[in-house]
């Protein structure tokens, strides 16, 4: 009997059927979210796939040439003992598996400062909570190198 066989890259194949129409979208009227994802090098990654959660929302989108995504979002309820926050899961090619960060909001300074898991992230906590930006928020996810996200063992 065999062992498992090894992991392999995920894509690059995001732009056939994942994507789906209004998959940004995760609530009307919410709060738009743009960022980018970069790899290493500081080079964008354009053909990534980013899903966001909380609660029941869900919201997918696709990199562009440029590495930019964007998300349109409710601000969700904290869950006891943690501050706001959304789940992010990054797809990308080179990655054997998929990543898991978390996306903080910047108007929540002290539960964010109360927060378990931006307390864990240390100096690298604010990879983690997104810049207030006219029109919305940014959070822009970093592969490797310098400022790199903080991601989470699944």
């Amino acid at each position: 009997m065999q062992g498992p066989t090894p992991s392999q890259t995920v894509g690059p194949f995001f732009g056939f059927a994942l994507p789906f129409p209004g998959g940004p979208q995760a609530a009307s009227g919410g709060l738009r979210v743009e960022g980018q994802v970069l790899d290493g090098a500081g080079e964008p990654v354009p053909d990534a796939l980013l899903e966001v959660s909380h609660d029941s929302d869900f919201a997918r989108c696709g990199t562009d040439p440029e590495g930019a995504f964007h998300f349109v979002v409710r601000k969700p309820a904290p869950p006891p003992g943690e501050a706001p926050h959304m789940e992010v899961t990054v797809f990308a090619r080179g990655l054997l598996r998929q990543l898991a960060t978390r996306m903080y909001f910047p108007d929540e300074d002290a539960a964010n400062a109360a927060d378990p898991v931006l307390g864990l992230a240390g100096a690298r906590r604010e990879t983690l909570i997104a810049r207030a930006e006219q029109g919305g928020l940014r959070f822009d996810i970093r592969l490797q190198g310098d400022d790199e996200t903080v991601f989470f063992e699944i």
